[in-house]
């Protein structure tokens, strides 16, 4: 036991050196950064402070971060939504010429440079396109409506840029689930919907999770997006990061920021990963007394 116990550690040595030196160290220096003050040439003042964590009072901050907060959670659970059924429906499908063709199609954009991407959902929503002439031509929208630089069209790309995120670790997961024990449950007089609530969807949770902090995460940090679609009234967080590194030269208030958006996703996903364990004791806890 204690051969295999050091076997283990040397085996999983390179991957923790690799996370402590690639993950923890820059994380750290980000936190120490927000207490360091700003120098006037662009760089990292001496000494340590607490007026950069004061400047986060700004007025303006209040409705960026419930902007970013509400997006982000938003588009991470429309992703979810539209990938635990196309995983499922690529589960079910026996032809695997099918199902190469469909996971092909998924990645493809990927091909594609992110940019790219982006631009050509500029010209798709511009007031003047075909898709906008179009809507007001069978009288969806007035001509007044604006789809560019707003808010709503921040959050269609969102979702579109992070679906296959979404899709590809919950297809994962389905790909080795034993749908057997769906119609196990059907014969039992279970209904299939709730077949796959209460036996598919516990079955592929860890790529449910998985898929949540893919896309949760760089969705909270997006700033290309809102910069090119959304405008000057759609700025999120990564938006003021990117402007106090690139146009202010204010490192320690970057790092702030980039602070708080940290806190807000690691907490919650503390939080649920708490109590997700304090479900599963008291589950087993409840059988153990059957």
């Amino acid at each position: 036991m204690k051969k295999s116990s050091f076997t283990n550690f040397f085996l999983g040595l390179p991957s923790f050196v690799w996370l402590v030196v690639f993950y923890a160290f820059p994380i750290l220096i980000v936190l120490l950064l927000a207490f360091r003050p700003p120098d006037s040439n662009g760089g990292i003042g001496t000494g340590w402070t607490l007026q950069t964590l004061r400047e986060l009072r700004n007025p303006s901050y209040p409705a960026i971060i419930w902007r970013t907060f509400w997006q982000g959670l938003v588009s991470t659970a429309v992703c979810i939504a539209v990938a635990v059924p196309i995983s499922y429906q690529l589960s079910r499908t026996s032809s695997q010429k099918l199902r190469n063709t469909i996971l092909l199609l998924i990645i493809v954009p990927f091909w594609t440079n992110f940019l790219i991407r982006i631009y050509a959902w500029r010209i798709f929503l511009h007031p003047e396109g075909a898709f906008k002439h179009l809507l007001v031509l069978i009288g969806v929208i007035p001509e007044s409506t604006g789809l560019l630089y707003n808010q709503w069209a921040v959050l269609t790309v969102m979702i579109y840029t992070y679906i296959p995120f979404a899709v590809l670790p919950i297809y994962a997961i389905s790909e080795k689930f034993d749908f057997s024990l769906m119609e196990a449950a059907k014969d039992l007089g279970a209904s299939s919907f709730y077949a796959f609530r209460k036996i598919y969807l516990p079955g592929i949770s860890k790529g449910i999770w998985t898929a949540v902090m893919v896309v949760l995460i760089p969705a909270f940090g997006a700033y290309l997006i809102p910069d090119l679609v959304g405008g000057s009234t759609s700025e999120l967080i990564g938006d003021k990061i990117a402007q106090r590194v690139f146009v202010d030269r204010n490192l320690p208030h970057a790092s702030a920021l980039s602070a708080l958006l940290m806190l807000g996703v690691f907490v919650p996903l503390i939080l649920v990963s708490c109590l997700r364990k304090f479900q599963l004791k008291n589950q087993k806890k409840a059988e153990f007394m059957k």
